[in-house]
């Protein structure tokens, strides 16, 4: 039975419904966020389908402001809002998740210090250093006793961290095990870049790296997803081993145009054709 201190979360921010869906293989879909800068991409990916939306703030010009209203907007509709922050920029986690994220991804993760201070920045003591706050729309601005108030949010924060490079599927079994990472991800594009085979995703030594990282997640008991490769048959084959199947759907840039070249083409064929 609940406690009557402890606030009842949303289902959607409960950690149980991303990480116990992947330890127990049942697919989540994960819709990227580049380009849009409005809830709307929220409304679009929950009716899409989607069971994660994720904002990058490495990899564009969106402000903290407008993540922080797709994520919100994101938590009010039912889906799991995560943000990509940039490379060791922990200082903006509090404000992303304060405001409306749940998730926060981690990029180029190396070592296990490293996965100690965003565990830090993503925590509330006695877990982190996570800067105090009354309360949050997480939990409909409810008001409880600090204690309880930290320990709910502790539960329903996602921490995922991100392996990038050698170094970091080195270390993997040691950065997995860290209390308060919640689940692993490798970038191939960026891995098979450092390992001098870009692109090549199923070159000896990528594929190596992989089979390292599932073993060493494994033995910490970790979901580890992986992701940024283009061969579909690859990745299924990579789930069959026992990636977690955290598909990421494609990034709204991508998409608006891949559709943006068919709607062309068909627009283009409809006056050939009369």
């Amino acid at each position: 039975m609940q406690d009557s201190n402890t606030p009842a979360l949303p289902s959607n921010a409960a950690q149980g419904n991303v990480v116990e869906r992947l330890k127990a293989g049942v697919p989540v879909l994960a819709l990227g966020v580049r380009i849009s800068r409005t809830p709307d991409i929220a409304r679009i990916a929950k009716a899409s389908g989607h069971h994660v939306i994720w904002v990058d703030l490495e990899h564009s010009s969106i402000s903290i402001d407008a993540a922080v209203q797709i994520c919100a907007t994101a938590l009010d509709i039912g889906l799991t809002p995560f943000v990509r922050v940039p490379e060791r920029e922990y200082g903006v986690i509090g404000r992303l998740l304060d405001c409306g994220a749940v998730g926060i991804m981690a990029p180029r993760i190396e070592t296990v210090d490293q996965a100690r201070d965003l565990v830090a920045a993503c925590r509330f003591p006695p877990l982190g250093h996570r800067s105090a706050i009354a309360t949050l729309p997480h939990v409909g601005y409810q008001k409880m006793p600090a204690a309880a108030f930290n320990e709910a949010m502790n539960r329903s924060t996602l921490l995922k961290v991100l392996i990038e490079s050698p170094l970091g599927i080195r270390n993997i079994a040691e950065i997995a095990a860290v209390e308060g990472v919640d689940f692993l991800g490798i970038g191939t594009n960026d891995l098979s870049a450092e390992l001098g085979v870009p692109g090549q995703f199923q070159h000896a030594t990528v594929r190596e790296a992989h089979e390292a990282a599932l073993l060493g997640c494994k033995t910490a008991g970790k979901p580890l997803a992986i992701g940024g490769i283009a061969d579909v048959a690859y990745s299924a084959e990579l789930v069959r081993q026992g990636a977690a199947p955290f598909l990421m759907t494609g990034i709204d840039t991508d998409m608006l145009l891949s559709v943006a070249q068919a709607r062309a083409v068909q627009a283009l064929e409809s006056i050939h054709k009369h």
